[in-house]
């Protein structure tokens, strides 16, 4: 293994990531990429959508990093709270497919869990409790993402160990506006306009969006110390 390749969904996320990290801002044709040595961090869109376009560029000089899904999650399980850390063992896919992280560095990393369970990669957003429900009876995942098992995935063909490290921004008794995705452009940049109509059009949503970006703001700092004893 040479080095850290942290993947995550969004700008927000990669650079809270690498405020934590104390990782610069890199020019890159991958979009937004962060790094200092053999650590980086940089995005491939909601539900991995960039990662084929952007996977081998992002892993130019590091010859077999571990790869990291990175990021917030949505708790499904409802032991867990705002801001604790997911590190878990497995990944299931939208069709059903079982995805493993590699073993040493989740036992390097697991004491820092609130959970190690299993977590869902789903292909829409879990918004509503009724829906959190019916997943956690349905799979058994402690937490749900958009983006992990895709990662695993293209971490696999590529030869290259893995580990997901999720923190939870929203629990299972909570609803998450639907059209949060939609505030955000394909690289996972906040698109400004769309997000001044919604105040607008929406303005019961605004006190909701506010607090889930503080708990945002918690999860990731949580995944950043987890991060940063992987670093180290």
């Amino acid at each position: 293994m040479s080095g850290i390749l942290i993947l995550t969904a969004v700008d927000l996320e990669a650079r809270a990531l690498a405020r934590h990290l104390e990782l610069a801002a890199l020019s890159s044709a991958s979009g937004v990429v962060y790094g200092r040595g053999a650590v980086r961090v940089a995005t491939i869109g909601l539900g991995a959508l960039l990662l084929t376009e952007r996977g081998a560029r992002l892993r130019q000089g590091l010859e077999r990093p571990l790869v990291v899904s990175a990021g917030v999650c949505a708790g499904l399980d409802p032991m867990l709270r705002a801001g604790d850390v997911i590190l878990p063992g497995s990944v299931l896919g939208p069709s059903g497919e079982l995805h493993n992280v590699t073993p040493d560095p989740h036992r390097a990393a697991r004491d820092h869990a609130a959970s190690t369970g299993p977590l869902v990669t789903v292909e829409d957003i879990v918004s509503t409790p009724e829906d959190k429900a019916e997943l956690f009876a349905r799979t058994g995942a402690v937490a749900a993402d958009m983006e992990s098992v895709f990662i695993l995935s293209w971490a696999a063909a590529a030869g290259c160990p893995c580990l997901v490290v999720r923190g939870v921004s929203d629990v299972a008794d909570e609803t998450l506006p639907r059209e949060l995705p939609g505030l955000l452009t394909s690289d996972g940049r906040l698109d400004l306009g769309r997000a001044l109509a919604f105040g607008v059009t929406r303005p019961s949503v605004v006190p909701r969006a506010i607090a889930l970006g503080r708990a945002t703001a918690t999860a990731l700092h949580a995944v950043g110390r987890v991060l940063g004893t992987l670093a180290a």
